[in-house]
């Protein structure tokens, strides 16, 4: 367990949020540099060292956002938590213009693989509502950091999918059904709210084998608005998954036994739950 924390304490030093100093704004009403957020990542230069901070005002922005691997160091700095909300309603089995399913993946509302992504003060929505699978946030670059901001839906909203990846979400909220947290990622959660809707389970960690930690919660509330022993703290997706929750309290709605094997137990040989 002392390890864990070690990484934990790592992570969140090597992350660094960046002073409110702008780069663009972006503000749905002509105000800014940008009317849309597509618009501003796109205009940041390529594999730029520097951090790019761009501020986006309050408004919905129904947008589905790709920050391409190339766009390296990008800031958000929302204007209001409650006001700046980046959202698309996006979900599995709706169909594409080949009236083919666009599955987990494709539905996700924000794709994040540029590495040193930070976002403040910033709410990430799938707004698709109760149909399955409907990704807000997926996650694929490095060193990537989120702090006061929410992230909205029911079934996997949140995707932190890159084995490689590292996260750190500091004073986050966070709110879904089932598996509403999942993925291969190292990521790290502090004093965040983990809101349970309806019945499911937090997380479905699938970590690599060769990845030493997968999902770390510290000093956490698991509260919601579901019924008493509805929720499982987590099921690993793959053998190896691994999800810890250190110091954290626990509403009711979790149930005592707190795990799930997914029925196989051949997968409770090597992840990690405690």
């Amino acid at each position: 367990m002392r390890t864990v924390v070690l990484i934990a304490i790592f992570l969140m030093s090597a992350i660094v949020f960046p002073a409110n100093a702008y780069d663009f704004v972006v503000a749905k009403d002509g105000s800014g540099d940008f009317k849309t957020v597509q618009e501003a990542i796109n205009a940041v230069p390529d594999f730029r060292k520097n951090t790019t901070t761009i501020l986006i005002k309050n408004g919905i922005y129904k947008e589905k956002l790709v920050l391409a691997a190339s766009k390296t160091n990008v800031s958000f700095i929302g204007e209001d938590l409650h006001k700046t909300i980046l959202t698309y309603d996006d979900f599995a089995s709706k169909k594409n213009r080949f009236g083919e399913e666009v599955g987990t993946t494709g539905s996700t509302s924000f794709f994040i693989f540029g590495d040193g992504f930070t976002a403040e003060n910033i709410t990430f929505e799938n707004s698709a509502g109760p149909v399955g699978q409907a990704v807000a946030v997926r996650i694929d670059g490095d060193k990537v950091a989120f702090k006061n901001c929410r992230f909205l839906g029911f079934q996997d909203t949140l995707y932190p999918h890159g084995d490689k990846s590292h996260q750190y979400y500091k004073n986050c909220y966070i709110e879904g059904t089932v598996d509403f947290i999942f993925g291969w990622s190292t990521a790290v959660f502090e004093h965040c709210t983990i809101f349970c809707k309806d019945h499911g389970y937090v997380t479905a960690p699938s970590t690599s084998e060769d990845t030493p930690y997968g999902f770390v919660f510290l000093n956490c509330t698991i509260t919601g608005s579901a019924g008493e022993a509805t929720f499982y703290l987590g099921r690993p997706w793959r053998p190896n998954g691994k999800s810890v929750f250190i110091n954290c309290k626990l509403d009711e709605l979790i149930k005592p036994e707190a795990w799930h094997n997914w029925n196989d137990p051949n997968k409770e040989k090597n992840g990690i739950f405690c």
